[in-house]
């Protein structure tokens, strides 16, 4: 059997839907396969960021009342130091990845794309794909099949200029959360990260080196997290996956585009991962409409190059303790300071503001 389309989306997760809702609304044909089931679930730090939230807004993905839980900002804790800062407009949203799913799911149906689960792409050709058993001819295909795509290696885009990676485990916990912040608490070998996703549940997601660490193991360095959570054992079964920074020289070969992991990951220190996955569905689509496959490479590198930078300063944060330390006094004593910062991290800073910020905290930090 055979059909056709203008767009055919290969990977079915928040990236590739996000690429379908956006082709529908230029008036393309669109058609997403995945060879997994409905819902997808992968580990993930389950907070979204107020820029992300509005890209859902604006693509029209609709939340109901019960399906996440706000909070207002991020919060540093390291030892007997933190430092907190909120958003400067809106607040962010923590969610259970699967229900985020759902909601991307029922948001691409309705804006009329043709969503194939159980169907694994066996073939990628030059006006088309394989996928179960049939062949579907397509002007343009998306890769949206994450940071092992097959469509990158097929395409002849595998080719990595830079890889570093690092190793995370995901669990929930049934209990009411004690802070209206995400909290990151460090430690010399993990962060930890966790995040509201209910009123009686939280995320907590750990980064380290460690590939065979488990979560109880890396509770032990975090001492203070560890006691909030007590005897509980976790609500949801214990997830592992490997994160990191993965570049490639070039995201568009011919018709083929990627994005979301299959272009390239930031650290997922940042927790900007889903929010670079529907900026980049977006600026692909707007590149297929002018027919100009360079304007998606120069958006690309764009979209990267905020996120790149702040996961390198996280990273050295991560990697000497004294700086790390220091950092945290200061924020924790100039907090006005540590929200122009977060204001930066989530894009919503102008450049004039943006160096004040840096002079500001360089200065401080230096008589810290």
């Amino acid at each position: 059997m055979s059909m056709q389309t203008d767009v055919f989306i290969v990977g079915g997760g928040p990236a590739g839907l996000a690429a379908a809702i956006a082709a529908r609304k230029k008036g393309l044909e669109a058609i997403v396969a995945d060879g997994g089931k409905f819902p997808i679930e992968k580990v993930c730090g389950e907070g979204l960021m107020p820029g992300t939230v509005q890209l859902l807004t604006e693509m029209g993905v609709g939340f109901r009342s019960g399906d996440g839980r706000e909070f207002c900002g991020i919060s540093f804790l390291d030892g007997n130091k933190q430092a907190q800062a909120n958003f400067p407009k809106s607040l962010g949203v923590g969610m259970r990845r699967r229900r985020l799913h759902q909601r991307l799911v029922e948001a691409a149906e309705r804006s009329g794309a043709t969503l194939l689960w159980n169907s694994p792409v066996t073939e990628l050709r030059r006006d088309g794909v394989c996928a179960g058993r049939s062949f579907f001819s397509a002007r343009w295909i998306i890769g949206a099949d994450g940071s092992g795509s097959r469509i990158a290696q097929w395409s002849g885009l595998r080719k990595s200029a830079r890889c570093a990676y690092r190793f995370a485990r995901q669990q929930h916990f049934a209990i009411k959360p004690w802070s209206d912040y995400v909290e990151i608490y460090w430690s010399a070998r993990s962060q930890a990260y966790v995040t509201p996703v209910s009123e009686n549940e939280i995320c907590v997601a750990m980064l380290g080196e460690d590939p065979n660490a488990r979560m109880s193991t890396l509770l032990l360095e975090h001492k203070e997290l560890a006691e909030r959570l007590g005897e509980r054992l976790g609500s949801t079964v214990e997830r592992g996956a490997v994160t990191g920074t993965h570049r490639l020289r070039r995201v568009t070969k011919d018709n083929v585009l990627l994005i979301g992991d299959a272009s390239g990951t930031v650290d997922a220190i940042t927790g900007e991962g889903m929010r670079l996955g529907f900026e980049h569905a977006i600026a692909a689509v707007d590149a297929i409409v002018s027919g100009d496959l360079r304007q998606y490479e120069r958006r690309h590198r764009q979209i990267a190059r905020r996120p790149s930078a702040m996961a390198g300063m996280l990273q050295i944060l991560n990697n000497k303790p004294r700086l790390r330390e220091r950092v945290l006094h200061v924020l924790s004593e100039a907090p006005e300071l540590f929200e122009k910062l977060l204001h930066l991290h989530i894009g919503d800073s102008s450049v004039p503001q943006t160096l004040g910020a840096a002079a500001g905290f360089g200065w401080r930090l230096l008589f810290a």
